[in-house]
C-alpha cells in the first residue's frame, strides 16, 4: 500500500483519442465496445480501437460511412477519419485510402 503522495505521482488519467488522429487506420482493427460512466455516474457505451496501448474512440457515424465505403469498395484495406467541429457539432469525413 502507497501512500497518497506516491499514488499522486504515479497516477496517470485514463485517456480516450479520436480515431480522427491516427493518419491510416486498417480495417481490419478488432473494435471494443464498452459500457463506461462518465463524471456525473451516467452510462453511456463507447466504441474504440486500440493501437500501440492508446484507445481511439470510434463514433457510430465514422462506423456508418465506412459501411457505405464498403459497400462499393471491397477491398479496401486502409481509411483516414477527418474531423471538424466541436462537441455536438462535430462532423466525421472518412477517406478511404
Amino acid at each position: 500500500m502507497g501512500s497518497l503522495k506516491s499514488e499522486a505521482q504515479e497516477y496517470e488519467p485514463t485517456t480516450i483519442r479520436n480515431i480522427s488522429e491516427l493518419n491510416k487506420v486498417s480495417i481490419d482493427n478488432a473494435v471494443i465496445t464498452e459500457e463506461r460512466e462518465d463524471k456525473s455516474g451516467k452510462s453511456y457505451t463507447v466504441r474504440y480501437i486500440t493501437i500501440d496501448n492508446e484507445e481511439y474512440r470510434v463514433p457510430i457515424s465514422v462506423i456508418s460511412a465506412l459501411k457505405e465505403i464498403l459497400e462499393e469498395k471491397k477491398d479496401l484495406k486502409f481509411f483516414k477519419v477527418k474531423k471538424k467541429g466541436v462537441g455536438m457539432d462535430t462532423k466525421y469525413t472518412v477517406i478511404p485510402l
